[in-house]
């Protein structure tokens, strides 16, 4: 057991950089778009929201180790590390989509 929680730890850990840097460049693109209504909404709030959302959206991150860890332990082990990479595109471009949707929420909730 302890082979596979160490090798989902390494495989999701490295992988969370890109996840957090795809985010950002996701949320900056649209800030950055709407550069004159974020000049206008620019607060404390919009900061402290927009940190809550980092947090949760690292949490959600998480939802990939139970699956990771399930499928180590059965017999599709070795498919799976040649595979997983699968889930990782999957859930960052679900994220990415979310984070879009959010980042013009948040700009068309404070203008």
């Amino acid at each position: 057991m302890r082979t596979f929680i160490g090798d989902a730890i390494g495989y999701w850990e490295r992988h969370r950089i890109i996840y957090n840097l795809v985010l950002l460049v996701v949320v900056t693109a649209i800030f950055a778009a709407n550069a004159a209504a974020f000049g206008r909404i620019v607060s404390l709030d919009l900061f402290l929201q927009l940190f809550l959302l980092a947090v949760l959206a690292n949490v959600a991150y998480c939802a990939a180790y139970p699956v990771d860890l399930t499928v180590q332990w059965s017999t599709l082990r070795a498919s799976w590390l040649r595979l997983r990479w699968v889930l990782f595109l999957i859930g960052l471009g679900f994220a990415g989509t979310l984070a879009q949707f959010i980042a013009r929420g948040l700009l068309s909730e404070h203008a």
